[in-house]
């Protein structure tokens, strides 16, 4: 019989080691990532986001979290999900393939300084390694948050933060609190 207990102590245990056992590498990454974070901010810079399936959700949700707000009352900053829109999002597929549908839409919207933060738990989508090409023409940084091992993308970003796991779950349940933890001390950063 299956043992649901252990399936749920076997995940909670796996979160744990991973954000245990990575922590001073993360704590790295984090501030390196927040300190450019808070520069573009600072400046209107746009902090994009894009990703695929699940972390197409996360970018919704991230960006969402620094126009509205995260723990603080603070001005809105200005962050855009590039995975929002299904017009733009089909019309470029269907146009210009898929693995364009990111680079196409931060070619028309993007400007020197700003950020392009991906999100991936295998590290290979060939439409994140597009839009990363396209932000390092334009000057844009970039950020990769990925899983596995980082695959192909971690050498075509700014920074990559990888969390080091094969399991897709554990590695969208570490970024999600990566995320989180960039968001707060982005505000505390820009002193909100």
């Amino acid at each position: 019989m299956f043992d649901m207990k252990k399936y749920i102590f076997d995940a909670v245990e796996d979160n744990i080691n991973l954000l245990e056992i990575n922590k001073l590498y993360y704590s790295k990454k984090i501030i390196a990532i927040v300190n450019i974070l808070s520069k573009a901010a600072k400046r209107r810079n746009t902090i994009f986001w894009a990703g695929n399936g699940g972390s197409a959700a996360d970018c919704q949700h991230m960006a969402a979290e620094l126009v509205g707000r995260f723990e603080k009352e603070r001005p809105a900053i200005n962050s855009i999900s590039l995975t929002t829109d299904t017009s733009a999002l089909t019309a470029i597929s269907n146009d210009y393939g898929y693995e364009n549908v990111f680079a196409r839409q931060l070619k028309a919207n993007g400007k020197k300084n700003d950020i392009l933060i991906v999100i991936s738990t295998s590290g290979n989508s060939k439409n994140l390694i597009k839009a990363l090409q396209v932000a390092k023409k334009l000057k844009i940084n970039s950020v990769a948050l990925l899983g596995n091992n980082g695959g192909k993308i971690k050498k075509y970003a700014d920074i990559s933060l990888v969390i080091n796991s094969k399991k897709t779950p554990r590695v969208q349940e570490v970024q999600h609190i990566i995320c989180h933890i960039i968001c707060g001390l982005l505000e505390k950063k820009m002193g909100f």
